[in-house]
């Protein structure tokens, strides 16, 4: 997978930096367990009802979907990050795999939910994982996200911009060659697929979104 690697390497680390940690990714994770926490809220399903986390990384939101009393399949491309959410998510089925080849049998799945994930796919492929998705849910179902977006494109150029002004070159980087949707985007592509989708800013980078059959 395209970002295998650099996850197999910021496993370690990845709780620290959700933490604040790292000066530079302070905004980008303002509230991160806030954020998980509504996430998780969004799912509203009855106990036992099956949820795919993809891209669960070292297993956070797991964990609080677990709590819920949920049936957890995690899925993660990185063997470092697989390793670290079943040390600390006990009790979900981590499975390797990826937006674009979900590791599902016949499960019949309430919620899809990810975290920070999201805008590792081109356009095209957000696209195709989105229709993956659909075809999985229950007809009540539901995908619930949480990712860096943008209102529109001089949003996002004021982000770079002040991120190269504070100094942020790593962030900077990552804004400028990674695949951060506008919310108008996120939104279209949703309603192709057949979903409402209703959208929550979390904090300066992140939004939250809901999409529901109709």
């Amino acid at each position: 997978m395209r970002f295998n690697a650099l996850f197999d390497a910021w496993a370690a680390t990845y709780d620290a930096v959700v933490a604040g940690a790292d000066e530079e990714y302070a905004d980008v994770f303002d509230g991160y367990d806030r954020i998980l926490e509504r996430v998780a809220e969004e799912v509203e399903g009855p106990p036992g009802a099956l949820v795919v986390e993809i891209g669960v990384g070292t297993g956070n939101l797991t964990r609080k979907l677990l709590a819920r009393g949920y049936r957890v399949i995690g899925v993660e491309p990185s063997q470092a990050m697989r390793a670290e959410a079943r040390r600390k998510a006990i009790g979900a089925d981590i499975r390797e795999g990826s937006f674009l080849h979900l590791p599902l049998d016949d499960e019949r799945v309430w919620a899809f939910v990810s975290t920070y994930a999201f805008h590792h796919l081109t356009d095209a492929e957000k696209e195709e994982a989105v229709r993956l998705m659909a075809a999985r849910l229950q007809p009540e179902g539901k995908i619930v996200f949480a990712d860096t977006a943008f209102v529109d494109d001089a949003a996002r150029r004021a982000a770079v911009e002040d991120a190269r002004r504070r100094g942020f070159v790593r962030l900077v980087r990552d804004l400028e060659n990674e695949y951060y949707p506008l919310v108008s985007d996120l939104e279209g592509m949703l309603a192709r697929a057949g979903f409402r989708a209703f959208f929550e800013r979390m904090n300066r980078y992140v939004w939250l979104w809901k999409a529901v059959r109709g």
